[in-house]
């Protein structure tokens, strides 16, 4: 079970999952460049495989169909095309987000893929320019091979509190704005305009990504001082949301996040990990639909 849920403790990896998290953005933006806009930019994130984490097969406008895959056995970026092409990135030898992003773009090209994107970061205050940023620049395999076993331990969990819900539910990806692994649940109710405020990204992008109203729980790598955190909310808030009782007993408000959350480190030393996560993510759902007026008879699979 210790192999199942590794130990991460933020403060001991966090130049490099700010690197890994820039390295992701740059990807992401070759998939969302490519991609046909879908609902609340489900065209934009990455998933899981056996290996690492991919953009799964994209289209491009005048060359060959392709995905970037993240090898994390290997520490590799590998970008293959339809017609057996491919191109090959060491991520422990040039770790620099402007080498990485200089990289990138050159393996499109040469695979016939060229592919242009807004090179300032999303979601992360006082961003620096992807072709700029000569800081981010570590690379530890170890400690991004154990953010990846948590992804791989987390996924199925979130696959089953999924399962519980017939109403429209996103699929289990990686949203690379905040590297988080997250599902959401939608009440089926449109949702007020979201007041925007994230760095980069302007109104439009929150607009979309919250137009219905939603529960959302996920996974995140932070904050400094903890093993990574799972959280939980609504938008929009319903009144009474946040002072729900929620479990288990080491899940609690954050006012600084309007989150519920639940330290990764509670999870991960529990008897029951899978149990103790299942019941903070239902526990959660509960108080966001009962304090909304949620349809839960037709939105909840007996």
């Amino acid at each position: 079970m210790t192999d199942r849920w590794p130990r991460l403790v933020v403060d001991e990896w966090i130049s490099t999952r700010d690197t890994l998290h820039l390295y992701t953005q740059v990807v992401g933006k070759v998939r969302m460049v490519n991609e046909p806009l879908w609902n609340h930019w489900w065209n934009t994130p990455l998933y899981l495989t056996a290996r690492g984490l991919t953009t799964a097969l994209m289209p491009h406008p005048s060359g060959p169909d392709f995905q970037i895959d993240f090898d994390i056995h290997d520490h590799e970026l590998v970008i293959t095309t339809v017609q057996a092409t491919g191109r090959t990135l060491d991520l422990t030898r040039e770790p620099s987000v402007a080498s990485f992003h200089a990289a990138v773009l050159a393996m499109l090209a040469d695979l016939d893929v060229p592919t242009a994107f807004w090179s300032m970061p999303v979601e992360i205050p006082g961003a620096i320019p992807f072709d700029e940023d000569h800081e981010h620049a570590s690379y530890d395999p170890d400690a991004v091979h154990r953010f990846w076993r948590v992804l791989v331990a987390v996924e199925p969990v979130f696959k089953r509190f999924r399962s519980a819900f017939v109403g429209k539910t996103s699929p289990v990806h990686l949203f690379w704005g905040a590297l988080d692994l997250a599902t959401t649940r939608f009440s089926g109710r449109p949702a007020p305009p979201h007041p925007g405020g994230v760095p980069n990204c302007g109104p439009h992008v929150m607009w979309e990504a919250y137009s219905h109203e939603v529960s959302s729980a996920g996974y995140w790598p932070g904050p400094p001082g903890e093993e990574g955190i799972f959280y939980s909310y609504a938008y929009p808030e319903p009144p009474g949301f946040r002072g729900q009782p929620v479990a288990p007993a080491d899940a609690r408000w954050e006012d600084d996040i309007g989150e519920f959350v639940l330290p990764y480190e509670s999870v991960r030393t529990a008897d029951d990990p899978e149990a103790t996560l299942l019941e903070f993510l239902q526990s959660t759902y509960e108080a966001a639909a009962r304090t909304g007026g949620w349809d839960r008879s037709a939105l909840e699979r007996r």
